[in-house]
């Protein structure tokens, strides 16, 4: 299946070296076409993916056909009930926006181990004026990247506008996971990442 680099894989190491402190349970939420699972499995005990677009899923499963450790299925986080099973990492990558952003952070808090993290590669809106002069110093940075790795921009999946400010997704997140670090990131990202106290 075919490799590939995007504002988004650019930061699937900093996802893999999260799963590899780990070594165990790993829950991708809004998996798209499988890339990241598929670099998680060496660092992994299992990986679920899930995904509400069935053409994802289909992508997702043939590509990670023959693999015991993986499970996929086609479904929003909000429907998703994996019964008693907890994991010891759950990722998001361009897909929390697509979502109900308290909802779906205290749902990914009860699923999580004690010890274990959430770890999101996210995007938020440009609504204050540092946002916006972030957004334009990142720029030059931001071609020169993604014509070094010769950015494969539409993969095929779908896509969504942000609806919350960075302002917005910290505040939400110090209520609902207090302790979560969440930074700006390259390639118009943030990055947060939070540990469930044991």
């Amino acid at each position: 299946m075919q490799d590939y680099w995007n504002h988004n894989t650019a930061y699937h190491p900093w996802l893999v070296g999260i799963a590899g402190e780990h070594r165990g349970d790993v829950l991708d939420i809004g998996c798209g076409d499988g890339l990241l699972a598929q670099r998680l499995l060496p660092v992994s005990r299992s990986v679920t993916l899930i995904d509400p677009d069935p053409d994802s899923v289909a992508r997702a499963q043939a590509r990670l056909a023959g693999h015991a450790d993986v499970s996929i299925s086609q479904q929003s986080f909000h429907d998703y009930r994996p019964g008693t099973a907890l994991f010891d990492v759950i990722t998001f990558v361009a897909s929390l926006h697509h979502m109900a952003l308290r909802e779906s952070l205290r749902k990914a808090r009860a699923l999580l181990r004690p010890g274990g993290e959430l770890a999101v590669v996210g995007l938020s809106a440009n609504r204050s004026a540092s946002d916006w002069i972030w957004s334009g110093l990142c720029l030059p940075a931001v071609r020169i990247g993604s014509r070094l790795h010769r950015e494969t921009r539409d993969i095929g999946v779908v896509v969504a506008q942000p609806r919350e400010s960075l302002r917005e997704i910290r505040l939400v997140s110090d209520d609902v996971i207090p302790g979560a670090v969440v930074r700006r990131a390259l390639y118009y990202r943030y990055l947060l990442r939070w540990r469930k106290p044991a």
